[in-house]
């Protein structure tokens, strides 16, 4: 994880000092249901918090976190590169979620 997390662009490396970074076996139902999940897709990733560009986000009652599902990811990429590339692939479609950047606008910008 920590390799990943290093390779991330210079540009977005101070937003992982507002997020907290887990990962988790499966998500919670509530995850499911904030993630927008279906039976077809799995949910590789989600962040739950306050984005940084709301204001006052820095002193929300809850820290921001990014949630990676091990299982799921793990299922879908077998092998140890495309897995390391998809984690890298979901935690900077997350940390586009914390700078305030919606799903529509992240597939224009196609960081999917």
């Amino acid at each position: 994880m920590e390799r990943v997390l290093e390779m991330l662009p210079a540009t977005v490396q101070p937003l992982l000092e507002d997020v907290a970074i887990v990962i988790e076996d499966e998500p919670s139902a509530e995850q499911l249901r904030l993630g927008g999940d279906d039976e077809n897709d799995g949910l590789y990733g989600l962040y739950e918090g306050t984005p940084a560009t709301e204001y006052g986000s820095d002193l929300v009652p809850f820290p921001n976190k990014i949630s990676l599902f091990r299982l799921a990811l793990e299922e879908d990429f077998p092998d140890p590169g495309e897995l390391a590339e998809e984690v890298r692939r979901t935690v900077l479609h997350e940390l586009a979620h914390h700078a305030g950047i919606e799903d529509n606008r992240l597939h224009g910008l196609d960081v999917e």
